[in-house]
């Protein structure tokens, strides 16, 4: 069978690693083949025109091909935008990438979460504050979603029950959506959830999961947390303890 050969693919760099003294390990996130892993041969040499773009966080298209579980990159094109950020934000940008390298399998497509990815990096690229924050959250739903581990937002998982716009519900990790107990904290209410669930469900799903998440930011948070943490199989995410560490000093 003839080797595979991909041309001009739209790609984000999740992660890279040394492979030996010259060269590098790379997760991939294309738009037409999902992730990918790479080696880039004789990309850390000084005279290599690979060595300043295969950076997280930057829109490239690339070209590579094998029928191996790491294939050849052949060629990487910066397709600029993007200044690399800092602080925060590049902090948040590592998070996403770890999402992504620990939610989706390998040559898995998902063209759409690909494009919902690419708007969120344009997010963190140029914000701070409360709208980082917010397309953090956008995301984390819109992926859950894509790979079919969040639960319908617009009635209670076990009973199936409507949510009643003024009661209050809480986001469970092995029961979904249900009724807050009293006294439990950063719950949401019907109208809210429901809200999101509509979102979701628009064509223009990312702006509008931003509007959505908005008034509810700080809660979502709180909220999401236990399930993705559930579903990495972790206690705590690297890039959250990395933050917790940072804030700390």
């Amino acid at each position: 069978m003839a080797s595979l050969r991909i041309t001009d693919e739209p790609a984000y760099v999740l992660h890279r690693h040394d492979w030996s003294e010259s060269s590098l390990i790379l997760e991939v996130f294309t738009r037409n083949h999902g992730r990918v892993a790479l080696v880039a041969k004789g990309a850390k040499r000084p005279s290599s025109g690979l060595r300043p773009i295969l950076l997280p966080l930057q829109p490239l298209h690339v070209a590579f091909g094998g029928d191996a579980e790491i294939r050849n990159l052949r060629s990487a094109e910066w397709q600029g935008g993007h200044v690399m950020p800092g602080g925060d934000a590049l902090l948040s940008g590592y998070y996403i990438n770890e999402l992504v390298l620990s939610l989706l399998a390998r040559d898995d497509p998902h063209p759409g979460l690909f494009d919902i990815y690419a708007g969120v990096v344009a997010v963190i690229c140029s914000e701070h504050g409360d709208a980082l924050q917010t397309a953090l959250r956008a995301f984390e739903l819109l992926l859950l979603r894509e790979i079919g581990l969040l639960p319908a937002l617009d009635a209670q998982t076990m009973t199936l029950a409507s949510l009643q716009p003024h009661q209050r519900y809480n986001l469970v990790a092995e029961g979904g959506l249900r009724q807050s107990a009293d006294g439990e904290r950063a719950s949401i209410s019907g109208q809210d959830w429901m809200a999101l669930q509509k979102a979701l469900d628009s064509p223009a799903c990312f702006t509008d999961t931003l509007r959505a998440c908005a008034p509810v930011v700080a809660e979502l948070k709180n909220q999401l947390r236990g399930l993705l943490h559930y579903h990495c199989g972790v206690t705590t995410l690297r890039t959250r303890q990395m933050m917790i560490d940072l804030q700390s000093l």
